[in-house]
């Protein structure tokens, strides 16, 4: 797994050129060879995941497999990102056809810190007319199809030996086996639904496909990722039409173009906002700072934050993870860790903070904390 790398031994062949020609492609050249490299440009870790391999063929059409297909595009996706974003960097859980297990995508993205995820399917459904793109988040199916969906892609681990204390008794053919997903609040899920929404764009308006929609439900692999993370499924190989579409050249190069598209959008956009926020960490600073009572440790004085996510297991707290948001904090509280934004010593100025953030994160709500602990919002209130 990783990316590969190959020695290559290239004959340099020396040709005379007239010299207003190499003048003339110095003067052009110049201002791209000076311009400096901006030292704040971060790095970008994409890991892509080409679905099913090996033993599991994954969805079958009438000429082909979903597996082939998934690592068509899921290479291609990956040489596009690779040529046109210098600041990325994309590994693969498989680039051959092998058949890598559920949770080994998962933490071979978590182990080499991954900023995205990316999982790449092919759909098959009874119904031979239907077709069109899917692209899915961690969440609650909310309706029978979306589970059934669900259901048939973590099948894939009765494929594993011991699977059932790998994943802890998850039965993936059972219902009950899902509730879990409705305590769980993915502490990514504004992230990933703003890639899923920019892919699906993509899918529409790049490649033409027909768009159905951004889902959710509970994928095994979404959810044990520690980052934004999607599921793609890029037709369906049980419509004749479709299936044609993407073992073409044509069809291949034209989804992986998409998925290369809404990544540089992505990554551009959080890039953006990461360096907006910048400026304004230093006043949020100032506010901590000053806010705190003459005499008083800063930790005896409750703050209001506001509180953004909720995970079962411990987030890398950079803004890429956040929206940019800078100034998150991470609350360990009833076996889970909740995090929060901004840090103010009166309401106000919380419910102000939330207002701005709540584009992003519309569930978000105003908590109170004291000594990294949560404590009764009308508490904090009476002490203040």
């Amino acid at each position: 797994m990783g990316s590969d790398f190959k020695n290559v031994k290239e004959r340099t062949n020396y040709i005379k050129v007239p010299r207003l020609v190499s003048l003339i492609l110095l003067a052009v050249m110049l201002p791209f060879l000076l311009s400096p490299v901006s030292g704040s440009e971060r790095k970008w870790v994409v890991v892509i995941d080409p679905g099913h391999g090996g033993k599991d063929p994954g969805a079958l059409g009438a000429i082909s497999k979903e597996k082939n297909i998934n690592l068509a595009i899921a290479l291609k996706a990956g040489s596009y990102i690779e040529q046109n974003l210098r600041n990325v960097e994309v590994l693969y859980t498989r680039k051959t056809d092998i058949f890598p297990a559920l949770y080994e995508r998962a933490e071979f993205a978590n182990k080499n810190k991954a900023d995205l995820f990316i999982s790449i399917h092919a759909n098959a459904i009874s119904k031979m007319t239907i077709k069109g793109t899917e692209t899915w988040i961690m969440g609650l199916a909310m309706d029978d199809q979306n589970l059934e969906v669900a259901m048939k892609e973590n099948e894939v681990i009765l494929l594993e030996d011991d699977f059932s204390t790998k994943y802890e008794g998850f039965d993936p053919k059972s219902p009950e086996s899902y509730i879990m997903f409705t305590i769980m609040q993915n502490t990514y899920r504004e992230q990933s639904l703003y890639l899923a929404t920019n892919i699906q764009n993509q899918f529409r308006n790049r490649a033409g496909r027909v768009d159905r929609g951004v889902k959710q439900a509970g994928f095994l692999v979404l959810y044990m990722t520690s980052m934004p993370s999607v599921l793609i499924e890029t037709g369906f190989l049980t419509n004749p039409e479709e299936e044609k579409y993407l073992n073409s050249k044509e069809g291949q190069d034209y989804l992986a173009s998409a998925i290369y598209r809404a990544v540089r959008d992505y990554i551009n956009e959080i890039d953006k906002k990461t360096n907006t926020s910048s400026s304004a960490q230093e006043s949020t600073a100032t506010v901590k700072s000053t806010a705190v009572q003459e005499g008083a440790s800063p930790d005896d004085q409750p703050r209001f934050m506001v509180q953004i996510a909720t995970s079962a297991s411990k987030r890398p707290l950079t803004p890429a993870n956040f929206n940019g948001l800078q100034d998150v904090f991470e609350i360990e509280s009833d076996n889970q860790f909740k995090y929060a934004a901004g840090s103010f010593d009166n309401y106000s100025m919380a419910a102000e903070y939330r207002k701005k953030i709540e584009s992003f994160y519309p569930d978000a709500f105003i908590i109170a904390v004291r000594n990294n602990k949560i404590l009764p919002l009308q508490d904090a209130l009476n002490l203040k």
